[in-house]
């Protein structure tokens, strides 16, 4: 499962969390039972600290898994510190730390700052692209509205991506509809909700999952996929990656509907909808 962007690149709808993997020895074994699995996306982040002990471990992981950079995608982000005529360096730097010559796809973190920093910011991503550096530039934790901003820049460049917390306490269907208007991928982050699985042990998910003999966290990550947008989850255990990767079966409308109409909701993480 994957999906074109602007670029023709396929992005899979399915990719890997690396948020708190952290030290060579944990993200060296962590990657590769993902590799293992049949991970192909992996998402980091400047924020996340990781991106040296991630390039390093991908340059001794790969030829074991008979794999080359080419068949692998690597995202990652603006440290929203360095939004601005930065952002051009920011991307150099996550560039030397991954320790390679591109990146498939290279988001802002965060609209967190003043608009003519975030159209600065989106000027250098696409001089970037421009010159090589990033294969795919895109957002996260954008509204509409920021999205817009992007419409109406000189640039005339959109979005490939716009990563988003999504899961089924938490789906701003007014989001995914302009992205799929435009041809932009909405991708989640958080697609399991927060860790005290809240959302894993609500007796809705439970019934489906007990009744079509799938675990949990399938059920709702593939409630996301269905409606075509990607997931990024996290697993410690390689019996948990497995799982999730395994979404080759079909949700029923009655099960769909279920699960877009929980009473709950709950946003779990940063909340861009009073930024400027």
């Amino acid at each position: 499962m994957s999906f074109k962007m602007h670029s023709g690149d396929l992005i899979p709808l399915i990719g890997f969390g690396t948020y708190m993997v952290d030290g060579f020895k944990q993200t060296k074994e962590v990657l590769d039972n993902a590799l293992s699995v049949g991970y192909r996306l992996f998402d980091t982040a400047k924020m996340y600290g990781n991106e040296t002990e991630i390039g390093r471990a991908l340059k001794e992981l790969l030829p074991k898994h008979k794999l080359t950079r080419r068949d692998i995608f690597i995202t990652t982000k603006l440290l929203p510190s360095d939004h601005g005529k930065i952002a051009y360096a920011a991307i150099e730097e996550s560039l030397s730390k991954l320790d390679c010559e591109y990146l498939d796809l290279y988001l802002i973190h965060w609209p967190g700052s003043a608009a003519k920093l975030r159209a600065e910011s989106w000027r250098q991503m696409v001089k970037a692209k421009n010159d090589g550096l990033v294969r795919n530039i895109g957002v996260s934790n954008y509204t509409v509205r920021h999205l817009e901003e992007i419409l109406n820049s000189p640039e005339g460049v959109l979005p490939a991506v716009n990563q988003i917390e999504w899961h089924p306490y938490y789906h701003p269907y007014e989001v995914l509809e302009f992205c799929k208007k435009h041809g932009i991928l909405v991708q989640a982050y958080m697609p399991l909700g927060s860790g005290s699985k809240t959302l894993l042990n609500d007796p809705h998910v439970a019934k489906i999952a007990e009744r079509i003999g799938k675990t949990r966290a399938q059920v709702i990550l593939k409630w996301s996929v269905q409606q075509g947008v990607g997931v990024i989850p996290k697993a410690a255990t390689k019996s948990h990656m497995e799982d999730n990767i395994k979404l080759d079966f079909t949700l029923s409308d009655e099960d769909m509907n279920t699960l877009c109409n929980l009473k709950k909701r709950t946003k779990y993480d940063w909340d861009p909808e009073s930024l400027p």
